[in-house]
């Protein structure tokens, strides 16, 4: 299997989850007169990010660890998201720059050193433990947060809408 099959599929099956189950919060909300701000703001534990961040956070390790892995320019995007729309636009938009990777930019990406910011400072791996080291255990960790949010919440989500298979 190549590096970009590895990566660039697993990453675009859930950020295409995460927006059937962004669609599915959005109904839940209108169904239950629940001022949608208030699921784009909820969090499993007081000092944790809002869905709205988690959200974010899942595309933007889909897109920076590919941009990373194939030593591509990493594309900046502001947080400005206020709405279940923006947010699904937001993914879709990392979906589509994933699109444009092409499997030969991946080529070689598993040795190639990668050096990316981990909080103040920058850290070094290679590609192989740059994807299955930080950037898998982050892109899943947000998204799996932003499900227990949703389902913590009432939106009648479960595995199956994880995966995008529902």
């Amino acid at each position: 299997m190549s590096f970009y099959d590895a990566s660039v599929p697993a990453f675009q099956q859930i950020l295409g989850a995460l927006q059937g189950i962004l669609t599915k919060a959005e109904a839940h909300c209108t169904a239950k007169k629940i001022a949608p701000e208030v699921l784009l703001g909820a969090r499993l534990y007081p000092d944790m990010l809002p869905l709205s961040k988690q959200i974010q956070l899942a595309g933007d390790f889909a897109a920076k660890g590919c941009a990373r892995l194939t030593h591509s320019e990493v594309p900046t995007t502001p947080d400005t998201e206020k709405t279940f729309e923006e947010l699904k636009q937001r993914l879709a938009k990392a979906g589509d720059y994933l699109k444009a990777f092409k499997p030969e930019q991946f080529e070689g990406a598993d040795t190639r050193e990668v050096t990316f910011p981990v909080g103040p400072s920058t850290m070094t791996l290679t590609g192989q433990q740059f994807l299955n080291r930080f950037t898998f255990p982050n892109f899943y960790f947000h998204a799996a947060t932003a499900h227990g949010i949703l389902r913590h919440n009432g939106v009648e989500i479960g595995k199956r809408d994880f995966l995008g298979v529902s």
